[in-house]
């Protein structure tokens, strides 16, 4: 590859981008990283990336820091700088054990405030403030508690894609892979299962209790149809596995082979190794199990997560390099919430 200089980055300095040169000794220090993400990303861009992964991975270590990423990463930060990567469910257990003094969330700020709860006394960073998402913004905690009043005694299993707020007011949280057997291990026939409309539905599915919604959905999942899915099968002659996220509308779960959380879809993957696989949620986690799984064929309907793309290594470098954007959970809130994220983790052990 040849000997490029990036041009200077819009949020770092000039002393900065003097240590983002792509040279020998950044090449070689990278060369392992690239050969997992070589069917993903073209030889052509390693030279800006590189330069970035490695000053990452370097001021990691001096931070004594380190970098949680989501499924739905990139794969140059999913295979290039993080230490702990994995779903909702698997970031939330691995945050407890975290042994370092600064967590850097990339993935949604839910996430962050999730990392922050659970470890009070740490330096949380989200690298992109305005990492929002979705189902988050579909409901607030005075929504939770008009929800209480009007069903007394009915126990919520509150989605970890909400905020801090709604989890304290919460009696439980869940995740898509462990929603069933949470709530399973509720008091009573019933339950308010918060705030995804399609994923409570599919839990409904799943368990005898009654299981009351709320119509909130994920932007990225609720695009695709059913419709499309058989066009797919069609397409390829029934060749095809299909697997989908329990966010999807039941439309598209029903015509899916396989439900599950992206933990579970990654399982599937990696233990049955099917010929063609078509992953029916954010594109990213199909470029990160290319990787791992070079004998399958991932076909991507492409659909992105805005919130998730906000998260860059330019922003997670200067994240680490200032220590901002902080996040932070007012004591109280993160006191009640934690007690609704703990019980999850004690309820799906």
């Amino acid at each position: 590859m040849p000997d490029i200089h990036l041009a200077e980055p819009k949020a770092l300095g000039a002393d900065a981008a003097n240590d983002l040169a792509y040279t020998p000794a950044v090449a070689e220090a990278t060369r392992h990283i690239y050969a997992k993400v070589r069917h993903v990303i073209p030889e052509i861009e390693w030279p800006f990336h590189a330069p970035l992964i490695h000053a990452i991975n370097r001021l990691k270590r001096e931070r004594n820091a380190v970098i949680l990423a989501h499924n739905y990463q990139t794969p140059e930060i999913f295979h290039g700088v993080a230490d702990i990567v994995g779903d909702s469910l698997a970031l939330a257990r691995r945050a407890m054990d975290v042994d370092a003094d600064v967590i850097v969330l990339a993935g949604v700020h839910f996430m962050a405030e999730t990392a922050k709860i659970l470890n009070p006394s740490k330096t949380v960073l989200i690298p992109d403030a305005g990492a929002g998402c979705s189902l988050a913004e579909s409901i607030t905690a005075a929504d939770v508690r008009l929800l209480k009043q009007a069903h007394p005694g009915v126990p919520v299993a509150t989605y970890v894609n909400t905020s801090a707020a709604v989890k304290a007011e919460s009696d439980v949280c869940i995740t898509s892979g462990n929603a069933v057997e949470v709530i399973n291990a509720l008091p009573g026939d019933s339950v308010l299962c918060i705030p995804d409309e399609y994923l409570a539905k599919w839990v409904a599915t799943q368990t005898t209790k009654r299981v009351l919604t709320w119509k909130g959905h994920c932007e990225v999942h609720e695009r695709f149809t059913g419709a499309q899915l058989k066009a797919y099968r069609d397409q390829f002659r029934g060749d095809i596995s299909i697997i989908a996220h329990p966010e999807c509308p039941p439309d598209v779960l029903a015509e899916a082979d396989f439900v599950g959380s992206t933990a579970k879809m990654q399982d599937f993957v990696e233990g049955r190794q099917p010929k063609r696989v078509l992953l029916i949620t954010e594109c990213s986690m199909a470029d990160n199990l290319v990787a791992a799984n070079p004998a399958v064929e991932f076909v991507r309907p492409c659909n992105l997560c805005p919130h998730m793309k906000r998260i860059s290594l330019s922003n997670i470098l200067e994240s680490l390099r200032t220590l901002e954007p902080r996040v932070e959970v007012a004591p109280d809130i993160a006191a009640r919430a934690r007690r609704a994220v703990e019980r999850m983790l004690e309820l799906s052990r």
